[in-house]
């Protein structure tokens, strides 16, 4: 097969060059001398590559390839590398088959016997001399095997050692019910083998385990939600704060809700938050609308106290109601009223200027009104929170719905609606108008200047519209119910009524070290 070759280095040799084609040295032999200079012709043999044992003989030489060749002086190394390939028509090149066993153990033993080093022998045979070195190392290694082709990529099925894989095998026979993750514990635990409990399934896999699809039953679902049959068996009560814009005073409010209908049956505003003002709001519900058979209520210290009996808790005992108290930290169980505050700040309280107090809580109640009586519940299946809760008493619920104003969401938003007062005219041939700007009534003059006008109301003049009434019981707290003097403005933010007895105290406590020489 590879005759031409030898006979080149066979001609290479007896013309005193190394089988590279180099001159050798005398120093050593196969040494290399050094490059042509340029310019200098050079000749370069045409050698075939190397197309694998088996496909014949080599083709028989031309005449002209015998003819003696003249020696050049400086003959290039046969690795060269070219500048560009062989321009070649699309499709006459075709893919190089790789090289059996048998093939790349010949290409090993004639490399060795030529004693070309690698590179040059690479480019004889068309490969690189990378591969050459690898066959080489696999010979070397594991001898003809390690010619045999090699599987590419990460090696398929467990990596386990025998001796985990034997271990698994064994838990697994012994105990037939034990799981990947606990036969990959008892492992760590036990013989102190590791093994994933992903690595003990791809075993088990791999020996003829397979996973036994068996039919579960389902649990029953835990309860999500409550609802109670009938009105007025159970009322649900929290308290709600926030921030009166134009006083910037936070206020608190406080309503009883009817589980079964989501009926509002009472509430309360008030400047502090305390049991009194739940008290208050509990009477007025229940001299309205009976009392319930129980309450619901968080842990807030106006329902719960951690010692004794709240006075609340002792008003629902005297009034014949049990108290149910909520779990902490679980305001789901008090959902339906939560949901009533997320709805009272989006549709009211969030747009609403409230003037004072007492135009919050006339204005509150007729959002109440109309949350009770006009508004649809998706909760219960779109129907009002009335219609359920006087569900047996339509006349009741008649009567009831022509005292609520039509318009109470508008009335609660905004407040009461003013007249609009607008005039212009033209005096002495100037133009003029009058119009209102909230309580002030400003003229323009026709230059553009403007003057506030002040105007005095005629006898007899009908008095500004109120609000009406609104039909949901409101708990009224006296003042000084909760601290505060009698027709005295409240505390101011930061302060407190003890601050005076404070500061007295700690004057007598003063004036005592200094009698006694305390400094």
């Amino acid at each position: 097969m590879f005759e031409g070759f030898k006979k080149d280095i066979d001609a290479g040799t007896e013309r005193g060059r190394s089988p590279s084609g180099v001159p050798a040295s005398d120093g050593a032999e196969g040494g290399r001398g050094p490059a042509p200079a340029s310019g200098e012709a050079a000749h370069t043999a045409e050698v075939k590559p190397f197309e694998g044992a088996g496909e014949g003989t080599a083709s028989e030489e031309s005449p002209e390839s015998s003819a003696p060749v003249p020696t050049p002086d400086r003959p290039p190394a046969l690795c060269a590398r070219r500048r560009g390939g062989a321009l070649r028509k699309k499709g006459e090149t075709e893919r190089r088959r790789d090289l059996t066993p048998q093939e790349r153990l010949l290409v090993l033993d004639t490399w060795k016997r030529s004693g070309l080093p690698a590179g040059d022998f690479a480019a004889l045979v068309g490969l690189s001399k990378h591969t050459l070195y690898t066959w080489k190392r696999r010979f070397e290694e594991r001898g003809p095997e390690g010619l045999l082709d090699q599987p590419r990529g990460a090696l398929r099925g467990s990596k386990l050692s025998d001796l985990t894989r034997r271990t698994i095998l064994m838990l697994k026979e012994a105990n037939p019910q034990w799981g990947c993750q606990r036969i990959s514990d008892m492992l760590l635990r036990g013989p102190a083998l590791a093994a994933s409990p992903s690595a003990v399934a791809r075993l088990l896999h791999e020996e003829g385990y397979e996973i036994e699809e068996s039919p579960t039953t389902p649990h029953p679902d835990k309860p999500r939600e409550f609802e109670r049959a009938t009105p007025n068996d159970l009322w649900q009560t929290d308290l709600f704060t926030f921030i009166l814009k134009r006083q910037n005073r936070r206020v608190y409010l406080v309503a009883f809700m009817d589980d079964h209908s989501r009926f509002i049956v009472g509430y309360g505003l008030h400047a502090s938050q305390s049991s009194a003002l739940v008290l208050e709001v509990l009477r007025a519900a229940v001299s309205s609308y009976q009392a319930p058979r129980e309450i619901l209520t968080d842990n807030g210290a106006q329902y719960v106290t951690w010692r004794g009996k709240s006075a609340f808790t002792r008003q629902c005992e005297k009034l014949g109601i049990h108290q149910i108290v909520a779990t902490p930290r679980r305001p789901q169980t008090l959902g339906k009223i939560e949901r009533f505050w997320g709805s009272l700040w989006r549709e009211c309280v969030e747009s609403a200027v409230f003037v004072d107090l007492e135009d919050a809580r006339r204005r509150l109640g007729l959002f109440i009104d109309h949350y009770n009586f006009q508004r649809p519940h998706q909760g219960i299946g779109g129907l009002v929170p009335a219609d359920r809760f006087f569900g047996a008493a339509p006349e009741v619920l008649r009567t009831l719905k022509d005292r609520v104003s039509s318009n109470a969401l508008e009335l609660a938003r905004h407040g009461v609606p003013k007249t609009p007062f607008y005039l212009t005219g033209n005096a002495g041939g100037q133009p003029f108008s009058v119009h209102a700007e909230g309580e002030r009534v400003i003229l323009r003059r026709g230059e553009g200047e403007r003057e506030e006008v002040e105007l005095v109301a005629p006898e007899g003049t009908k008095p500004p519209a109120e609000l009406p009434v609104p039909l949901c019981p409101s708990a009224e707290v006296p003042e000084g119910a909760f601290g505060e003097e009698e027709g005295g403005a409240p505390p101011a933010p930061g302060t407190s009524p003890l601050d005076e007895g404070l500061d007295r105290l700690r004057d007598e406590i003063r004036g005592d070290g200094e009698a006694g020489g305390v400094r």
